[in-house]
């Protein structure tokens, strides 16, 4: 056998650039590049290993971990889950800011390698600057936080452990229902030990993507359930994506008249202007899409993890008659509310499914419901995003300016608080991967570092960011990051002084406003702090302006759009303003006993909502 002399560091380096896949014909490394922040916990060892293959596999540097484990995140994402990205830090604080990305990462089933610096393994330092102790288990380590979030976890005690480690690593990565963080936890002197390695251990290799094909008997089944029903809805979730099965979906919808909901992953799967798209489904969803759930004696659910503001909290399903079919690569996914199961990846699904019913025609009496649905709601998506001379204007009018003036195969990125809310319902997506909404989590700070992450890996497609100003404050280091590297997002803030998104629902539960909006906080002044984000983002490198009102937001898009780099529009909004139309109930427990009349008033229409709720699964 032979064998080469490499360091733990050297040989993972190694191996990461052999591993290679295909994507549209062409064969490209798996792992893109590696994002890093050196320490003392990395920098001697895997800093050196990475600085001579810098050529092959490029590192980038970020500014906080969690904003470049989320621009990881986002690379992966946007690529449809077929390629990733590596991060490295060093022990304690860097490796713990890790902690928050893989959790994304975990729930939304994206692939993500993180490569933390360890505590020595030989302990000759102990304690190490920065290493937790804890009595009674000297091997304990913080990275012993990403155990729970990682969907493949393992603490590299010695370079040949890299032999079966590194394998296993890929196959979580590449498996398509398994795909999640993977985490290999580095012991600082462990990355510069030497070992001979077997030299075809680096040979290149490619990593197939496999398309599970359904099971005959769940197949029929299904088949069955498709022929009985009268009122079928299929949901599309991101699993139509990452399946490349957006264009079968197209042509069976219309050819079978079928009625199509999105949920936030799977929004994009169909172009916004579709016949047989009812739009957005469940908390954030569209009436359309809504009043065919609560009718439907068929829910299709292809390729979503059903999660609770896609099933309105398990309310939205109202027909008793109504069955679930769950086609899903994961099992636990395709089993979720007691539905019949179809284990299979989204294209092959389609395919057999289209075999077996070559003929399958929705009753038109339901078509013709369908599309009277989605007609009235277009309408009602031109009037709540039409602008005025409002100086504070609502988000949804703020987002339909970013639509309007924007490619048609621009990509908008969002994370959380009320706006991904309203760009379910509202923004008008016509082509796939050009809505890249994070809201398996609800990440605060994703929008920033994840709009870098799409720029990496979209090059020729315009990104938008938009993004509070709770969520801007909360991180925004990785603007930085794009200007230095060149990669131009146009960030449009929308400052209404405060968590407005929370604030509303403090209400909605009968509370009085407390501790959201920046006025309803304690602060050492007469008013709180006015915050100058044009000239923060400035100090930061990218272009910026504020504006007032919508016309003034239009012709600051334009100049966005002619300028080279990152560019930052700030516009104050109104924080009680959402729309009202479309949406669906959302269970978040109220105090059973108060002395507010609100917060009893709101208790009684909770309890109202569970007794609506579906059980099973």
């Amino acid at each position: 056998m032979t064998t080469i002399t490499l360091t733990a560091s050297q040989a993972l380096v190694r191996y990461l650039v052999a591993q290679q896949v295909e994507v549209d014909g062409e064969r490209l490394p798996l792992v893109a590049g590696v994002w890093a922040i050196f320490g003392h916990g990395n920098v001697a060892g895997l800093g050196e290993a990475l600085s001579a293959a810098r050529s092959e596999l490029p590192t980038l540097r970020g500014h906080n971990e969690q904003g470049m484990a989320h621009a990881a995140i986002a690379y992966a994402k946007a690529c449809n889950r077929r390629r990733v990205m590596a991060c490295t830090t060093s022990i304690g604080p860097g490796a713990t800011n890790l902690v928050t990305a893989a959790a994304l990462a975990h729930v939304n089933r994206l692939p993500l390698l993180l490569l933390p610096g360890d505590n020595f393994a030989s302990r000759a330092p102990d304690p190490v600057l920065q290493q937790l102790e804890v009595p009674g288990d000297p091997g304990a380590s913080v990275n012993d936080t990403l155990r729970s979030v990682s969907r493949y976890w393992d603490r590299i005690q010695r370079p040949q452990q890299l032999l079966s480690s590194l394998p296993r690593a890929m196959a979580v990565l590449t498996d398509p229902a398994e795909c999640g963080p993977v985490t290999l936890a580095m012991p600082q002197d462990v990355q510069t030990e030497a070992w001979e390695f077997p030299l075809d251990f680096f040979e290149p290799r490619l990593l197939q993507w496999r398309r599970p094909a359904p099971d005959q008997g769940e197949l029929a089944r299904a088949v069955a359930l498709l022929r009985e029903a009268e009122k079928p809805l299929l949901i599309a979730g991101g699993g139509v994506h990452y399946a490349g099965a957006c264009a079968l979906l197209d042509g069976w919808a219309r050819v079978a008249g079928l009625p199509v909901a999105e949920t936030q992953a799977g929004k994009g799967a169909l172009p916004w202007d579709h016949p047989m798209l009812m739009g957005s489904v469940g908390v954030t969803g569209s009436s359309a899409a809504n009043e065919l759930a609560a009718e439907a004696d068929l829910v299709i659910c292809l390729g979503t993890r059903l999660q609770d503001f896609t099933t309105a909290s398990r309310t939205l399903f109202r027909n008793p008659r109504c069955k679930l079919l769950g086609i899903n690569v994961a099992a636990v996914d395709a089993a979720k509310h007691g539905a019949s199961s179809l284990v299979a990846d989204a294209q092959v699904a389609l395919r057999a499914l289209g075999e077996a019913l070559p003929d399958w025609r929705v009753a038109p009496a339901w078509v013709e419901r369908a599309t009277r649905a989605a007609g009235a709601w277009q309408v009602v998506v031109d009037r709540v995003t039409a602008a005025d001379d409002t100086q504070l204007p609502s988000d949804a009018q703020v987002l339909g300016a970013v639509n309007r003036g924007a490619a048609e195969d621009a990509v908008v990125v969002c994370a959380a608080g009320g706006l991904p809310g309203e760009l379910h319902k509202l923004w008008r997506c016509s082509r796939p991967n050009g809505y890249h909404v994070e809201y398996g989590y609800s990440c605060m700070g994703y929008e920033i570092a994840g709009g870098l992450g799409v720029t990496l890996a979209l090059p020729g497609r315009e990104v938008y960011v938009l993004v509070g100003d709770g969520s801007y404050l909360m991180l925004n280091s990785e603007l930085a990051t794009a200007v230095m590297l060149g990669r131009k997002m146009v960030v449009v803030l929308l400052d209404n002084r405060g968590f407005a998104c929370i604030n509303r629902l403090q209400q909605n539960c009968g509370g009085d406003p407390f501790n959201n909006l920046l006025a309803d906080s304690v602060h050492g002044g007469d008013a709180p702090p006015a915050i100058d984000f044009a000239a923060h983002a400035r100090a930061l490198g990218a272009q910026a302006e504020q504006v007032t009102g919508i016309a003034a937001l239009e012709s600051a898009l334009a100049r966005a759009r002619r300028a080279e780099g990152c560019y930052v529009v700030v516009i104050r909004t109104d924080p009680d303003r959402a729309t009202a139309e479309g949406g669906a109930w959302w269970e978040v427990a109220v105090p059973e006993v108060s002395q507010s009349d609100t917060v009893r008033q709101a208790r009684a229409g909770y309890r109202d909502n569970k007794t609506h709720q579906r059980r099973g699964g």
